[in-house]
């Protein structure tokens, strides 16, 4: 069986449901740990292990005025808290963690869309 790659379907920010851009291509990190290798003077080395959270880039999602989309998303990123987030992939594999918006999150009149980058502790799981 081959892998399905494609438009990622939905994304769910603390329970209300956004549609992606079909076009929109982003990047994921599960979280976790990144390493590096720093060599000794006699020839060994030591692992340098750092502990990261997930993130999700690249996001394009639809906002409808008519829903208020854009003042929920702010009124998310405004939250000294993490919330709840559901990324449903075309293969059908939904990743979930809890999450903050992060960077800026412009709207699109023309579009109506608004680009969004999440990051989060932990890692982001697969239900």
């Amino acid at each position: 069986m081959s892998a399905t790659g494609g438009s990622i379907e939905s994304v769910n920010f603390d329970g209300r449901n956004f549609a992606v851009a079909a076009d929109a291509d982003s990047g994921r990190k599960l979280g976790g740990s990144e390493n590096e290798f720093q060599p000794n003077g006699d020839g060994t080395g030591r692992l340098i292990k750092a502990r990261v959270g997930w993130s999700l880039d690249g996001l394009t999602i639809e906002v409808d005025d008519t829903r208020g989309d854009q003042e929920f998303i702010q009124d998310l990123a405004d939250r000294t808290d993490f919330w709840p987030v559901a990324v449903t992939y075309a293969s059908g594999a939904v990743y979930q963690g809890t999450g903050q918006i992060v960077g800026e999150n412009p709207a699109s009149s023309q579009s109506t869309t608004a680009a969004v980058a999440l990051m989060g502790p932990g890692k982001l799981t697969r239900q």
